[in-house]
């Protein structure tokens, strides 16, 4: 038991078992800078988590938990199963589904539509497909970087690739550029924006009315690929390359 019993504050980390069909896992999580309770339930693996503003107390969460469990069940059932590429399966690239083939190569490669991978084993054919998408990600976004870095006037410093769930880019202090590879295979537009708004923070470092006026400058419809990274940014993260 993690909670005061004095208080009956919840003080640590606890997790609660929703009951019913089926059985629902919850973690409370107090935290010092929550200032009220919010529940989220990860669209990626299913997790359901309720942070709590730190000192609340235990049985106020629990209420609240049990009060929306048909609202937690409800999400948990749109959520969508995680998928690993493999020969015969799908894949998105620069927004189109792609089919990924064996072929007699000795590295992967995009042509015609199609994912085309050398002969291996499942693990083998996962990490030539990442790599392969490593590769289309830092070519494109190095462009875009420096297109919309010549328009603002400014240069960049480092441009690094990750795997991020919370964030699809990043701009340093330093002028130092992050995006997630996983970008690429998102429509080439989105891809375009992400790159104009972590180019923009060489101006603004910001999220000012400033920082999107210039947004909007370098990249004028920049509305319509934000709103599909908020709608479908998180089928991205439904592809699963490693263990």
């Amino acid at each position: 038991m993690f909670w005061s019993k004095q208080a009956g504050r919840l003080t640590e980390a606890e997790r609660i078992d929703l009951g019913g069909n089926p059985d629902v896992s919850v973690l409370l999580r107090p935290s010092a800078r929550a200032r009220r309770l919010s529940l989220r339930v990860s669209k990626l693996d299913g997790r359901v988590t309720l942070t709590v503003p730190h000192g609340a107390l235990r049985r106020e969460a629990v209420r609240f938990v049990n009060e929306r469990a048909d609202w937690i069940r409800k999400h948990l059932a749109d959520t969508k199963p995680e998928q690993r590429p493999h020969i015969g399966a799908t894949l998105p690239y620069l927004g189109q589904p792609h089919l990924i083939c064996k072929a007699p190569l000795r590295a992967a490669r995009i042509r015609d539509g199609k994912i085309l991978v050398p002969p291996g084993d499942d693990r083998q054919t996962t990490a030539r497909i990442e790599a392969l998408l490593k590769r289309e990600a830092r070519d494109r976004l190095a462009r875009a970087s420096d297109f919309y870095a010549a328009r603002v006037g400014r240069d960049f410093g480092r441009l690094t690739l990750r795997d991020t769930r919370s964030r699809w880019g990043s701009c340093s202090s330093q002028g130092n550029l992050m995006y997630s590879w996983r970008l690429v295979m998102a429509p080439e537009p989105v891809l375009d924006y992400v790159a104009a708004h972590e180019v923009a923070h060489l101006v603004h470092m910001d999220h000012s009315p400033a920082f999107w006026a210039q947004v909007a400058v370098i990249c004028p419809d920049y509305k319509a690929p934000r709103k599909w990274l908020r709608d479908h940014g998180g089928d991205l993260q439904r592809y699963r390359f490693r263990d």
